[in-house]
Formats: C-alpha cells, sequence, structure tokens
C-alpha cells in the first residue's frame, strides 16, 4: 500500500541507485496532520557540481503535494537525442527534447505509486488512444495522472495563431470515445519531470507540460507548507526558482 496514516510528514531517506555521491538530507516538517494520510515519494535531482541527489519520503496525501508526482504513468515514452527513453529510466542529467527540437538537461524527477481506489477520492486518471489528437499523436496509446497538461489550443481559439496555446489539463480533454477515463485495478508508478525552465516536452508525439507549481499556488501557502514544499526540489532555493510559466494555463 502505498498510503499510510501517520501524524506528520516523515524526514526523508535516501538511497543511490543513480549516484554514489548522494547523500543524507532531512526535509523540512510539513504541517501536523494528526491522523492524516501520507503518500510515499521517491525523487532525485541533479546538484550544480553534476551529482545526483536521490531521496524518499512521504508527503501529506492532498492536491497539492501529490502533483509533482502525478502526470506520467510508467512506460510513458520521452523523447530524448537517443530516441524515445521510458520515463522510469531517465535521470537527471539526461537530456530532453523539448516540443520546439531544443534540447534541455532533466533536473528533477519525482514518483509515486497510486492506488485510485485507495486515494479516499475520486482520481482523473485518463488514457488517450493512438491518433486521438492527429498522426502519430499521440504515437502508441498513454496514461496520464491527474496533474498532466498538454499544450493546446482551445477550440474557440483555433485559427487564431500558435500564441494562443495554452495548457490543458489532459482530462478536460475526455471525450469518451478516443480520450478516456479510467481506473487501473493494479498499483502504478507515475512520475513528473522538471527542466530548469517550465517548457513542452515531446511525448509520443504531444506536447505536455515539465512541472511548475503555479506562481498563485506557492505564494498563496503559508510558511510552513512552503519551506515542506520546497524541500522536495533540493535544486530549487527559493520560489521564484521555478521561473515564470512558458505558456498560460487554461
Amino acid at each position: 500500500m502505498t498510503l499510510h496514516t501517520v501524524p506528520d510528514f516523515i524526514p526523508s531517506k535516501t538511497h543511490t541507485p543513480y549516484s554514489q555521491t548522494a547523500s543524507r538530507s532531512v526535509l523540512h516538517d510539513a504541517p501536523a496532520r494528526s491522523g492524516g494520510r501520507t503518500r510515499a515519494y521517491e525523487i532525485a535531482a541533479l546538484r550544480p557540481d553534476g551529482t545526483v541527489f536521490v531521496t524518499e519520503g512521504y508527503v501529506p496525501a492532498t492536491p497539492l503535494f501529490e502533483e509533482p508526482f502525478s502526470a506520467f504513468a510508467r512506460g510513458t515514452l520521452i523523447s530524448t537525442p537517443q530516441g524515445e527513453t521510458p520515463v522510469e529510466d531517465l535521470c537527471p542529467g539526461d537530456r530532453i527534447v523539448r516540443a520546439d527540437g531544443t534540447e534541455a538537461p532533466l533536473l528533477w524527477i519525482g514518483s509515486s505509486k497510486f492506488v485510485p481506489a485507495d486515494t479516499g477520492h475520486r482520481t482523473p486518471w485518463v488514457r488517450v488512444m493512438a491518433d486521438s489528437l492527429g498522426l502519430s499523436r499521440p504515437s502508441s496509446f498513454l496514461t496520464f495522472g491527474p496533474a498532466a497538461r498538454i499544450l493546446h489550443t482551445p477550440q474557440n481559439l483555433r485559427g487564431a495563431g500558435t500564441g494562443h496555446k495554452v495548457f490543458t489539463l489532459i482530462r478536460d480533454l475526455v471525450d469518451g470515445v478516443n480520450i478516456i477515463e479510467i481506473q487501473p485495478p493494479t498499483p502504478v508508478r507515475l512520475y513528473h519531470l522538471g527542466l530548469a525552465r517550465h517548457a513542452a516536452i515531446s511525448v509520443s508525439g504531444l506536447e505536455m507540460e515539465t512541472f511548475h507549481p503555479g506562481p498563485a499556488t506557492i505564494a498563496a501557502l503559508p510558511v510552513h507548507q512552503r519551506d515542506a514544499f520546497l524541500s522536495m526540489f533540493p535544486h530549487i532555493g527559493a520560489t521564484t526558482g521555478f521561473g515564470p510559466l512558458c505558456y498560460p494555463r487554461a
């Protein structure tokens, strides 16, 4: 089981699957949540010196703390200069192909195992069939978690030019035929990816969003929650470290 009942945010513990130089780090305590449910997570981040920091721990099982781990299902193919790579095989430092064809290093990867029936709230998982959004878009069926956003031109803005593209939650495109909501019967590990700057990356022919909490989300957090949230991103020292959104969100 991924979800646990514990009183607080639990300090992380480290392991070193990516680098022998990963060191121990203790995350800030999150606000006390007596009897609250938590979710286990794993993160890996690229340090400025090129070594990889790897850690695992628990976060409150709330949308704010789950979003950094709930976009791409295990097996999702991410475009790299060497070809399409399953998301679970990526490591910080690998180069990722952005939607405009340029490359950028992967700085952060987060993951958690989800069982929709165990979350205590409705979790919208989405399956996108091959060619649903055009030829080879996607090239094969994909499964996305609730935080996945696609770079998309809303129907009322089509024909107005690329400047009107926005990041739209993939679940908002559900049509019941080619893009459907699903409830996986077995646990599925979900991932999210972070670059130095917010971007759209190429995922099996789709332009998908890298992680960004959203400026309004961070600004609205109490200090203790903000510290706990930022501690999951050891490569970022301040709330401004996420940078601006590269496209607006719907």
